[in-house]
């Protein structure tokens, strides 16, 4: 007659932690944290718009504030907006904006004038922060997009 062995202590406990956070995780409406939607394990973000912003030690807090009072709220309305992080760079003095777009025909479909006029309201609040008189106290360093690659196992198979 075989024996069975008692679980290791702890293991349910584990268990249930792990199917907890599973289930919170995968009913989360967030996409950050619920990143994946399509079975077949690709991102549910189309596109990613990557700039890079000069944005000096002593000039954080008004760059944030500005972002703040334009292009967050302004971004919340877009169609296709998902999400978007801030991060900056201490040695470089930059700041590094990541948009993520459900759609990249989404993001191109925003008419230039629109993005101009928030520009213009950034700049504007900018320059009230930071006491600057004239000119964009932040400029734009770099601009680009990124594309999610799907999280699949490479065939490392020789052909």
């Amino acid at each position: 007659m075989t024996r069975l062995r008692p679980w290791p202590d702890g293991l349910p406990r584990l268990m249930g932690l792990v199917l907890s956070l599973v289930m919170l995780l995968a009913g989360h409406p967030d996409g950050a944290i619920a990143a994946f939607q399509d079975p077949s394990g690709t991102y549910d973000v189309a596109v990613v718009e990557h700039l890079r912003v000069k944005v000096p030690a002593e000039g954080r807090q008004a760059w944030l504030a500005a972002e703040q009072g334009s292009w967050e709220p302004w971004l919340a309305q877009q169609d296709g907006f998902l999400d978007r992080q801030l991060l900056w760079d201490a040695e470089r003095e930059e700041g590094t904006l990541l948009i993520r777009w459900a759609s990249k025909d989404q993001w191109k479909a925003i008419p230039p004038e629109a993005v101009d006029a928030v520009q213009a309201r950034f700049e504007e609040l900018a320059r009230q922060a930071t006491g600057t008189t004239a000119g964009n106290p932040f400029p734009l360093v770099f601009e680009g997009e990124l594309e999610p690659l799907a999280l699949q196992p490479l065939d490392l198979q020789p052909q």
